[in-house]
């Protein structure tokens, strides 16, 4: 039984949440029904005096089934879905009895909606318990009341925030948030607590079942909450561009909520929950980042009949961005880093970066000096390859170029054990040719971080041709080790990520040489839903880095005899580098202009260096940048650099941040449809080149009616 119902001798009844076969409770109908009908029981029953719900998982409640939604087409069915769910809640929160909600661990989504309907609320005080409504990350909004409960609970303007960026917080944030009363030392101090509430409060009413309930700060028509409606739908609309619709969705309902009574809004929340479900939009996010995150977390990817391993003592060559990055996440887990520079001042201001980062944690109030200090310990700034003695794992990151990281991966596995691990954080360099260097190829890998390394998710592990698989299980079990996401490509020039997110700054350049305005150019990277337009990113990534990686594929190609035909894009990069000696951002110039006080600006010599000619429509514009990145991971998947659709999708969200409401490259062409998307990239070919050349992959696949599984 999903449900167990047990009844003390005082009359309090104990919900024991706990699923059969699960290692966690979800919201389906293998619990809601007997939820249901341990409902009916206890308004049946007057010796029931209380109601304690609780879970018999680590955790309390994920959430609603997401398969069950994912599955629902029809809006009828999810109002349905809401409206049942909601019905239950709203019985169990007027049964009459107090209710207490006894939150053992984790309450997210549907769950967290559950215990809002419960009277009273206490949780363990775990740091690792998360509290939120995270259903905006799915392309979701809250449709078990909680845009209804939570606003009238703690205000709409603390209410909005939680919900619109679907924020987890810890026990004590949530208490402090004034949506847990309590917290509690373990289970035990938590049931007790929870009976004796019980029994003090035999007749509890919800705030807004109160007839004398005001809302905490005003409800919707309230003056005190006029600016926040005139002026929190546009911002929402212009860091979305109106390309995600359940942000606009959440504010309505709870906007609507504002006016009406409590019942009212919740059938108003359904509605607004029926046209999210139902959206591309949240049919995208989900199968990307939901279904296909869930996979490769599970190790979908790594070789199976590999021991897992943990890695105790790791090797950062190169101290200066990223190698201070990968120090940092690594310690955070507990890691001995040994972090090596040529200078012990470089070494030491990698170090710093571990430092000014703590600092911020101390400042508010998240880490104690002896937390710091403990952390700090674990990393040893250094000149000394001797210190490399006993590491399970070296990562190389120093500059890309193939002489300098020959040196070093030689210096280095002089002092390693023949069972360690090598790895290359290059962003573009094949690995089998830098494995080279190296007297264990079999032991080499990539490891590609992202920067910022304290914040990006993704690592791309990079498998060489003579990579072994126990190697690639070790490099996957590293990124795991440090909380990152890790997709597994195989090696070629520029690998997935990098390969795939060139194309957006060329294409963004490209248009500008065409004369197309730099600003709308900009604005169609923002309304495709990139983060960051292409020249900025372009700015971002320095002007001067692709300029030398330009030059090296060159020189590869050329060792090689090899030739390639370069992007249009290639001339402004060498226009800006070269002739104008605008670097980028590093430099304080490039296509912007980044003065010490104040905002960036679009460098305003643009005009005079790329002409404006006549204006291509703005949709023009965005398709060309993102079928320009879509095509080009299509190609990676046909040339097996990329092997699994999940990986595909979830490296182009993190790596490079392709538009997370179209679910990923392959999933925009999926939504697009196959035949369409070949049809639109010939009719772009047509114009601009063979670029838009659709993968023959895709040319194929649509005949078959096929589509990216």
């Amino acid at each position: 039984m999903s449900v167990q119902f047990n009844k003390d001798n005082d009359g309090i009844v104990t919900l024991t949440l706990d699923m059969p076969g699960r290692s966690m409770n979800v919201l389906n109908e293998e619990l809601s029904k007997p939820l249901a009908e341990a409902i009916a029981r206890i308004e049946g029953d007057a010796t029931v005096k209380g109601v304690i719900v609780t879970s018999g998982k680590k955790e309390f409640l994920a959430g609603a089934d997401i398969e069950k939604v994912f599955a629902i087409t029809d809006p009828a069915d999810a109002f349905k879905l809401a409206e049942d769910y909601k019905g239950f809640l709203r019985r169990l929160e007027l049964c009459g009895r107090p209710v207490v909600a006894a939150l053992n661990g984790t309450a997210l989504g549907g769950g967290l909606e559950l215990a809002l309907a419960c009277h009273y609320r206490i949780a363990i005080d775990d740091p690792k318990a998360k509290f939120g409504l995270p259903e905006v990350k799915l392309g979701l909004l809250p449709g078990g009341g909680g845009t209804q409960r939570l606003p009238r609970l703690i205000g709409i303007q603390a209410s909005l925030p939680l919900m619109l960026e679907g924020k987890e917080l810890k026990a004590s944030d949530a208490k402090n948030a004034g949506i847990i009363h309590a917290l509690a030392r373990d289970r035990e101090d938590m049931m007790a607590q929870a009976k004796a509430w019980c029994l003090a409060n035999p007749k509890p009413v919800q705030p807004w079942d109160d007839k004398k309930f005001k809302w905490p700060g005003g409800d919707a028509r309230s003056p005190a909450n006029g600016q926040l409606w005139a002026i929190a739908p546009s911002m929402a609309n212009a860091k979305t561009q109106g390309n995600f619709p359940a942000p606009i969705n959440i504010m309505a309902s709870v906007f609507d909520g504002g006016i009406t009574d409590f019942d009212t809004g919740c059938r108003s929340e359904s509605r607004y929950f029926a046209n999210c479900v139902v959206s591309q939009v949240s049919k995208n996010m989900i199968g990307s980042l939901w279904f296909q995150l869930n996979a490769i977390n599970k190790g979908s990817s790594r070789p199976e009949g590999v021991e897992r391993s943990t890695v105790k003592k790791l090797g950062i060559l190169g101290a200066g961005m990223m190698g201070a990055g990968i120090a940092y996440v690594s310690a955070k887990v507990g890691i001995e880093v040994v972090l090596l520079d040529t200078t012990q001042d470089a070494a030491d201001r990698g170090k710093a970066y571990s430092t000014a980062l703590l600092d911020k944690d101390m400042k508010k109030g998240r880490l104690t000096q002896e937390g710091k200090d403990q952390f700090l310990a674990r990393i040893k700034a250094t000149t000394s390859y001797d210190d490399l003695k006993g590491c399970d794992l070296i990562i190389e990151a120093v500059f890309e170029d193939r002489a300098i990281k020959a040196d070093v991966t030689k210096k280095a596995e002089a002092q390693l054990a023949k069972t360690a691990v090598f790895a290359s954080n290059t962003s573009t360099l094949p690995i089998t040719g830098l494995a080279e260097a190296s007297e264990r190829p079999k032991n080499f890998i990539g490891l590609h971080f992202f920067s910022p390394v304290d914040k990006m998710p993704l690592v791309e592990i990079i498998v060489g041709k003579k990579t072994s698989k126990e190697t690639l299980a070790r490099g996957f079990d590293y990124v795991q080790q440090i909380r990152k996401t890790p997709i597994v490509v195989n090696d070629s020039r520029g690998f997935y990520t990098s390969r795939c997110f060139a194309t957006y700054p060329m294409e963004g350049m490209t248009l500008l040489a065409e004369g197309q305005h730099p600003r709308s150019i900009e604005m169609a990277g923002l309304q495709a839903g990139m983060p960051v337009g292409p020249l900025a990113v372009q700015d971002e990534v320095s002007l001067s880095l692709s300029l030398h990686v330009l030059t090296q594929t060159r020189k590869d190609l050329a060792a090689e005899g090899k030739t390639a035909s370069e992007h249009p894009g290639v001339a402004v990069v060498e226009k800006m580098a070269k002739t104008l000696d605008r670097q980028g951002k590093k430099a304080g110039k490039g296509f912007y202009e980044y003065p010490e006080a104040g905002q960036k600006t679009l460098w305003k010599g643009l005009a005079e260096q790329f002409p404006l000619k006549e204006q291509l429509p703005q949709q023009e514009l965005i398709d060309r940048l993102l079928y320009a990145q879509a095509n080009e991971a299509a190609k990676c998947y046909e040339e097996g650099v990329v092997t699994a659709v999940g990986d595909t999708n979830i490296g182009s969200i993190f790596g490079w941040g392709f538009a997370p409401h179209q679910g990923g490259a392959l999933q925009f062409i999926n939504a697009t449809g196959l035949a369409q998307f070949v049809k639109r990239s010939k009719e772009l070919e047509k114009k601009y080149g063979e670029r838009f050349r659709p993968a023959k992959l895709l040319v194929k696949m649509a005949k078959e009616g096929k589509r990216f599984e």
